[in-house]
């Protein structure tokens, strides 16, 4: 088993064909709506944990002046390369900090697990709150520990340059504790040549009571409906939800 850092170093070339199912464009332009319909009407945005940049490209045309931020130098080189409009820095969600405050700040993906801990967690809201002015919207996705299926998992393949590539992941909470475990497998097939990575990363595992309780202090939270075609209220049972919270 390899770091996460070192896993997504070592597949960053082959990041957005692993990701290849994943619809970016629908996804940023749900955000530009949520901005529009809940913040303050700037364009300044900071995207966090940017990964090569696919969220940027299309919040640059919808008129953004973004920023990424991401801890893998490689990812953002090649968001450098996707998006020479963008600025990029490499800092940690948790720490990160900025010279100027923004309008929007996004962490997708569920990126926001990264923070690995309830103490890493607040402080990445902490630093969230102190780089936005106010208005602002911070926008990101989340799981509920106490309505994850250890038993569901979600995988996906696609060719490039001759080789199929095969994607899987799945989340993993033992049911105590403020961390669970997102499991990765990777495999790619060449000529009848297979490679394979396997990964499990540490992610913070909190339920949506403890998140809101986080979030009150910073921001006015409204939790929708985890779906980028219609912006909806959650239904208070589904187990992933996305999370729009304005500075207050």
């Amino acid at each position: 088993m390899i770091s996460s850092n070192a896993l997504y170093t070592d597949l960053s070339a082959y990041y957005d064909v692993l990701c290849a199912d994943i619809n970016y464009q629908q996804q940023s332009q749900a955000i530009a709506r949520i901005a529009g319909l809940f913040g303050n009407g700037g364009k300044q945005h900071v995207d966090l944990a940017c990964g090569t940049a696919p969220h940027i490209w299309h919040l640059l045309q919808q008129g953004y002046q973004c920023t990424g931020l991401d801890l893998n130098q490689p990812m953002l080189d090649l968001a450098a390369i996707r998006c020479p409009d963008a600025q990029f820095m490499q800092q940690d969600l948790c720490h990160f900090q900025l010279a100027e405050p923004v309008d929007l700040i996004t962490c997708l993906l569920y990126s926001i697990h990264y923070s690995a801990s309830l103490a890493g967690l607040q402080s990445c809201l902490r630093h969230v709150s102190q780089a936005l002015r106010p208005g602002g919207v911070f926008c990101f996705n989340a799981v509920d520990k106490d309505r994850i299926s250890n038993q569901l998992s979600a995988s996906h393949s696609s060719e490039y340059q001759q080789s199929r590539f095969t994607f899987a992941s799945s989340w993993y909470y033992s049911g105590q504790g403020e961390q669970q475990a997102l499991n990765l497998q990777i495999s790619r097939e060449t000529e009848g040549h297979t490679e394979q990575w396997q990964d499990s990363h540490t992610m913070v595992a909190v339920s949506f009571t403890e998140l809101l309780a986080l979030l009150a202090p910073y921001f006015e939270v409204h939790v929708l409906e985890h779906d980028y075609q219609r912006i909806q209220p959650w239904d208070t049972q589904s187990g992933n939800a996305l999370f729009v919270c304005v500075k207050r």
